[in-house]
């Protein structure tokens, strides 16, 4: 079999990992008998219209209404559920009336009802309507603190859920007696588990009664005061409920997909996880290492082969200025960086969802040539800057939103 090209194997892989996540193909499997009244449908997330559009699709006669919220952006044309936008990752206004008005038409089910909650990433963010005294201009200033933090996305949202009305199983709650609540959900963090997606507003607090305070120590002075007071207070008692939850897609199911597609052209796939962690340099130095020793040894697999990961690194920034960049462009720096021009040694980045930060590209590329043709990579990883360079060298993967979310694909295929 003839060398695949590198750069279309690894796009067609991504290419693979998304349309393995993408609504209008998986959620209709998963949808439980019509029910005979009405269909309540509530949700969040950077896949929540997708989702919305889909199950619209898969129930036509159903008598189907709702409210969603979504990134700016990320909307599709519905006919019966109403899609709201908001922003991500700081919340807004927009969010928290999404966040309001979700509350209160949980609020209306009765009995003989259904509720599907439909959750996916960045639902944290934009349905965000704080505990009182809380403002939202503070759970602004704590989300801006979070992200720059360099805490684990799971120690993020213990706080999140401390810190609202709505996470942590409140918006299950709020469902009026009687009604039948469903959870459809697209995963996208490490071990897929349901409290974290979206700050877990259909399932219990596992971190209800969990001291917070070591937390609190890490996020600094700037925390606002109103924060603070929150999370130091005495846990509220941990509150258990029946929950029907559904993983419609999952990282592993995209990196399985991709995988796939890596056999047909010839080439092993190494799939190392769905959950790893971990600030993005350092894994970027980790997996350099890990292809060095398959192209040297054949461990753990002999050429051509391919590693896959998924999973959400960190980038803690500390109090410098960065520069424009997320953490998949950072981690691809930091291995070309230490890959320092090996030969036959290629590797991809993204965000699934098409963003990746805060930035227009969903994530880049690199070569054996990358260093050759930017030998101040080590100063743009230094400044946090790894957009601005893939962009001067046409290596950025521009996607668009892909209304989709299984969190970060990671390719590093040797040759």
């Amino acid at each position: 079999m003839t060398q695949p090209d590198p750069r279309r194997l690894l796009t067609q892989m991504l290419e693979a990992a998304i349309a393995a996540a993408d609504p209008a193909t998986v959620l209709a499997r998963h949808l439980p008998p019509k029910p005979t009244g009405r269909c309540i449908v509530i949700g969040a997330g950077k896949s929540a219209a997708s989702m919305a559009r889909a199950l619209e699709v898969a129930w036509p006669d159903v008598d189907l209404s709702g409210v969603v919220v979504t990134r700016y952006g990320h909307s599709v044309p519905t006919e019966r559920i109403i899609v709201r936008e908001a922003s991500h990752p700081v919340p807004d206004a927009a969010g928290a009336a999404a966040a309001a008005e979700i509350l209160a038409l949980a609020a209306t089910a009765g009995p003989g009802d259904l509720v599907i909650a439909l959750m996916s990433g960045g639902g944290s963010a934009l349905m965000t309507l704080p505990v009182a005294p809380l403002t939202l201009d503070e759970k602004q200033q704590v989300n801006r603190l979070l992200l720059k933090s360099g805490l684990t996305i799971n120690d993020m949202n213990k706080i999140r859920r401390r810190l609202s009305q709505i996470k942590g199983g409140r918006l299950a709650q709020a469902v009026g007696q009687g009604a039948q609540v469903i959870t459809l959900a697209i995963s996208d963090v490490p071990g897929d588990s349901p409290a974290a997606i979206a700050s877990g507003p259909t399932v219990p607090d596992p971190s209800a009664a969990e001291d917070l305070s070591p937390l609190v120590a890490r996020l600094g002075p700037d925390l606002p005061a109103a924060a603070r007071d929150i999370l130091l207070a005495a846990p509220a008692p941990v509150q258990s409920f029946a929950v029907d939850y559904r993983m419609i897609a999952t990282p592993q199911m995209s990196l399985l997909a991709a995988a796939e597609v890596a056999r047909a052209a010839g080439v092993t796939p190494v799939v190392l996880g769905d959950a790893l962690e971990g600030e993005a340099r350092e894994v970027g130095i980790v997996m350099a290492g890990i292809a060095r020793g398959a192209q040297a040894h054949g461990t753990p697999a002999a050429a051509p082969m391919v590693l896959l990961s998924g999973g959400e690194t960190t980038v803690t920034i500390g109090n410098t200025k960065p520069g424009k960049g997320g953490r998949n462009t950072e981690f691809l720096l930091s291995l070309a960086v230490a890959l320092n021009g090996q030969e036959n040694i290629y590797g991809l980045a993204a965000d699934t969802d098409g963003i990746d930060g805060t930035e227009d590209a969903a994530g880049a590329i690199i070569t054996p040539d990358t260093l050759r043709r930017a030998p101040d990579a080590a100063q743009f990883l230094a400044a946090h800057d790894s957009y601005s360079l893939f962009d001067r060298l046409g290596d950025l993967v521009k996607t668009g939103p892909t209304l989709t979310n299984v969190n970060d694909f990671r390719a590093v295929l040797v040759l």
